[in-house]
């Protein structure tokens, strides 16, 4: 059994996280409640059909569930990871191109942790949900915070991979976390200058947010045209270990398409663009993508849910959680720009209710790693 630290536990915080937010987002562009983000007020004078009343409750059960496993799971893992910081495991995980992609995890949890706040608290709290923007600038100094803090680190492997060698061949798609925490951290920068009404503060988001994206962007490519040219050319499959990690493209794709589209209104807002049909090609370009990507990544790893996932417990499992999420949230965006259907709502419904099952059975299996207690499966 995995007896040692490792940061990737952190992807059970940010997939709870992820659900909450998939709630939020729900709510938000699958209801019309006018202007602004949806906020619970808004949700008491809806003239909706009982089956439309029973999804914005489930959203809403989803929201205030996840929110409080994801803010438990946080503070009890930072009070972990803090002090592992300077131990000689992490010094030693930094410093290997093949496994330092993990150390990036708790900033892309953290990160979301201040999407819960932005989204999920302010929804529950009509005040701050009014007030919005006097929490604007409070809420980029900490962007700013976690802006310096992950771009020093992402600068810092990345001259480590560059000054050390490896064997590329070994390398896996768990490479992808790099640009996943920048598009973390873009999205929520691109959100503050989409919403913020004080030009210098949205125009600083911005500009800082493009810096982040496109180093994002270009690692993005690089690793991708990288890993399938590695995987293409070896013999059979990764290690079973790395297989949910084939996923995590679909998460990419959803941050940096929903970055576009902020950046979009930031256009619109403060620089009075007429960007039009815009937000329709970004979106669903970009949905169209990740369904023919899910559907190739789960007929991929369609023998490894069969038996592998049932006979062994792997930490990385918990990054299933995270692709999931991220296609039920641009599904969101696709049914308020393209398919207001109700028909859609029940898919996204069904989807994240799907999620959320995971991420029980997960915890369980997790749970029981911890307690080994005559489990019948092995963890690694």
């Amino acid at each position: 059994m995995q007896k040692k630290f490792t940061p990737l536990l952190f992807l059970m915080s940010l997939g709870a996280g992820g659900l909450a937010i998939s709630g939020f987002s729900f709510l938000n562009y699958t209801i019309n409640h006018g202007e602004g983000l949806v906020y619970i007020t808004q949700m008491l004078n809806l003239n909706s059909t009982f089956l439309e009343l029973l999804f914005y409750r489930m959203a809403e059960i989803i929201m205030v569930v996840f929110t409080l496993i994801h803010f438990y799971l946080t503070i009890y893992l930072l009070r972990i990871y803090i002090p592992w910081l300077k131990s000689e495991e992490h010094k030693i995980i930094k410093n290997n191109p093949l496994e330092n992609s993990s150390l990036v995890t708790p900033f892309i949890s953290l990160i979301m942790t201040m999407n819960v706040f932005l989204a999920v608290i302010r929804y529950f709290i009509p005040a701050a949900a009014e007030n919005l923007q006097v929490f604007m600038f409070s809420g980029f100094i900490v962007w700013l915070l976690l802006w310096l803090a992950l771009m020093k680190i992402e600068i810092s492997l990345l001259k480590i991979s560059f000054s050390k060698s490896f064997d590329i061949s070994k390398i896996n798609f768990g490479w992808l976390l790099h640009p996943f925490a920048l598009s973390m951290l873009t999205v929520t920068g691109m959100g503050i200058a989409a919403l913020a009404q004080d030009y210098v503060l949205a125009s600083t988001a911005m500009f800082l947010s493009l810096i982040s994206g496109t180093m994002g962007l270009f690692l993005l490519t690089v690793k991708l045209i990288t890993l399938f040219k590695s995987h293409i050319t070896a013999p059979g499959l990764p290690e079973k270990q790395f297989l949910p990690s084939f996923l995590i493209i679909v998460p990419n794709i959803t941050l940096f398409a929903i970055s576009f589209f902020r950046f979009g209104h930031y256009l619109e807002n403060k620089m009075h663009f007429e960007m039009g049909s815009y937000f329709i090609i970004v979106i669903l370009i970009s949905f169209a993508f990740e369904i023919w990507y899910m559907a190739f990544g789960i007929t991929l790893l369609k023998d490894y849910f069969k038996k592998e996932m049932r006979e062994e417990f792997h930490i990385s499992q918990w990054g299933f959680i995270c692709p999931f999420v991220a296609f039920s949230v641009l599904a969101t965006f696709v049914h308020n720009l393209f398919i207001p259907s109700i028909y859609f709502s029940i898919l996204i419904i069904l989807v994240m209710l799907f999620t959320s099952i995971l991420f029980f059975y997960l915890l369980n299996r997790h749970l029981k790693c911890v307690k080994n207690k005559k489990i019948k499966f092995e963890c690694v």
